[in-house]
């Protein structure tokens, strides 16, 4: 199998931490902030697909979070040094950008806007809301399975307790081909974790995001991560919601990307 070749663009984050980004299309900048087990273009189908049917119209910017495909991370981790390399991005994308998170992007999207990041507008689709007291345990039993090459364990735990996506649909994804990667970056979940795990987040923070958000589900999507966004809509000042026609925790770019095009121009 032939590796792709390093991503040809990297920024530096406050931290000097380097984050490969890609870029596509002219216009006014948006960047894409991919979820838990996606990295950036290359890593999620339909966001390659999404970028190119936004590149159209807008400058679209995708990139490797950190700790995953081309980007480093320097330790410790802290969810604000994330919001760092969302910053770094904006910069590099002129100063300020229009920014679509998906499922953990969409909060760490969030909590980058609520500390004062220059986004213009936000999209956020199916933002998870925090789901109770973090478990030690859990945090350990994955450590402890990734430090012994355990990682697919690992990746279908979370995705079958957390996501809470159906066994079927796990099953399918096991099979798959993409597999592989979501493996290769197991070690982030608990990046994820720290992210969608805050509760302040939306009891106060949110409070303070006055620029237009449209909140988005797919309407194949399970019912707690549909009633997640509609309650994430109504903590934010400036938001509507709308659900579109997807798949599980998804929505193909012929959908989105129109609905995106016209929230972001308007």
């Amino acid at each position: 199998m032939t590796r792709e070749p390093p991503l040809a663009k990297k920024v530096r984050s406050a931290d000097g931490t380097p984050i490969a980004y890609e870029r596509l299309g002219d216009g006014p900048p948006i960047i894409l902030l991919g979820g838990a087990l996606t990295s950036g273009l290359r890593s999620f189908p339909s966001f390659v697909d999404l970028a190119r049917a936004l590149s159209s119209t807008f400058t679209v910017f995708t990139y490797d979070r950190r700790g995953r495909g081309e980007s480093s991370n320097n330790e410790p981790y802290a969810v604000d040094r994330e919001i760092d390399d969302l910053e770094a991005l904006i910069a590099e994308a002129g100063g300020a950008a229009y920014v679509h998170g998906r499922s953990s992007g969409a909060v760490l999207a969030l909590a980058a806007s609520a500390r004062g990041a220059a986004i213009a507008k936000l999209s956020l689709f199916e933002p998870p809301l925090p789901g109770g007291a973090a478990d030690p345990g859990l945090a350990a039993w994955r450590s402890e399975q990734i430090a012994s090459g355990r990682r697919g364990e690992v990746v279908e735990q979370f995705l079958a307790d957390d996501v809470r996506l159906p066994s079927g649909a796990i099953t399918g994804m096991r099979q798959g081909p993409a597999w592989a990667q979501l493996e290769a970056v197991a070690h982030t979940i608990a990046h994820d974790v720290a992210i969608t795990g805050d509760p302040a987040l939306w009891s106060e923070r949110a409070r303070s995001v006055s620029v237009p958000t449209l909140v988005l589900d797919s309407d194949a999507s399970p019912k707690h991560l549909r009633a997640a966004a509609r309650t994430a809509a109504e903590a934010l000042p400036a938001a509507r919601h709308r659900t579109v026609a997807g798949g599980v925790h998804d929505a193909p770019a012929e959908i989105l990307a129109p609905v995106l095009a016209e929230f972001f121009a308007a």
